[in-house]
């Protein structure tokens, strides 16, 4: 993976918030399908949040200053990939709106959105990728369409072509599969009974499946399913998709329970160590 100048081909990873603080493993699953579709691969330096929840807050301000923060990033690459369809959708979708008034910024933001994409329509429509093989384990599973794969990026068939390539993993439809899981980002907050609500019906049709993973292409789906699964005490996991497509599933699932530590056996220090321990870290530890 090279961190210098970007050089003309080059493959900019846009890591997102979500992957970046709370499913790091997602991001390094990216990391190796982009490898395996043969991309020369770059995790620019100074990436920082799409601005989609300040845009969504209403907070145009801000939301300027970080398209403009991003377009400058990532201006000099061939293509831009984003394991988020919601974070992808707002480059694409919603930056030559921020920015379209700007002289500055118009024609790159413009630029910036066509050179957009998703992960996996990337590598369905762009790169020339086989999913790996051989997983440790086959996954029954059922595949959640985000709001923004489906409706605002037209993200459908990308995933489920790549799901198809790997024997290991058996996809099973829900009913409710293309309907909205109540997340919404700031929705779930302001509106939870109605967001739990949307929640419990997803995770009704997903169980009555009959899969045991749930995937998505968007951690902010992912980890409030999870979540409300975990309250339920539902046996369902969830992964990214690019995790299950990468075969890197030794990260737990999302949300799964704390495995508990073994004992640790009692052990007696002399007491002239406690003390020198004592001295060194004066109560401050």
């Amino acid at each position: 993976m090279s961190h210098g100048d970007p050089v003309p081909g080059e493959v900019a990873l846009f890591v997102t918030c979500l992957v970046d603080l709370f499913r790091p493993s997602a991001g390094f699953a990216a990391v190796r399908l982009l490898r395996a579709a043969g991309c020369t691969l770059i995790v620019p330096d100074g990436q920082s949040c799409c601005g989609q929840p300040a845009y969504n807050a209403g907070d145009r301000d801000n939301a300027v200053a970080l398209a403009r923060q991003n377009v400058d990033l990532l201006t000099p690459y061939r293509y831009v990939v984003v394991p988020s369809a919601s974070c992808a959708a707002m480059l694409r979708n919603h930056y030559p709106k921020l920015l379209g008034d700007d002289p500055a910024y118009r024609e790159n933001a413009a630029a910036l959105s066509g050179k957009t994409y998703e992960l996996t329509a990337f590598l369905t429509e762009i790169a020339a990728f086989e999913a790996p093989q051989g997983a440790a384990q086959t996954y029954h599973m059922t595949y959640h369409d985000s709001c923004s794969a489906l409706r605002e990026l037209g993200v459908e068939d990308a995933p489920r072509a790549l799901i198809d390539q790997c024997a290991d993993l058996k996809l099973a439809e829900s009913a409710e599969k293309e309907s909205c899981c109540g997340f919404g980002g700031t929705f779930c907050v302001k509106y939870d009974d109605i967001s739990a609500h949307m929640a419990d019906r997803k995770l009704d049709a997903f169980m009555a499946s009959g899969a045991q993973t749930v995937t998505a292409l968007d951690l902010g789906c992912l980890l409030h399913l999870a979540g409300r699964a975990r309250r339920r005490d539902l046996p369902l996991e969830f992964r990214h998709l690019a995790e299950l497509l990468a075969a890197s599933c030794a990260a737990p699932p999302i949300a799964a329970p704390p495995i508990a530590a073994p004992p640790v056996a009692a052990t007696h220090l002399p007491k002239s160590a406690v003390a020198n321990a004592g001295e060194r870290g004066n109560g401050h530890d």
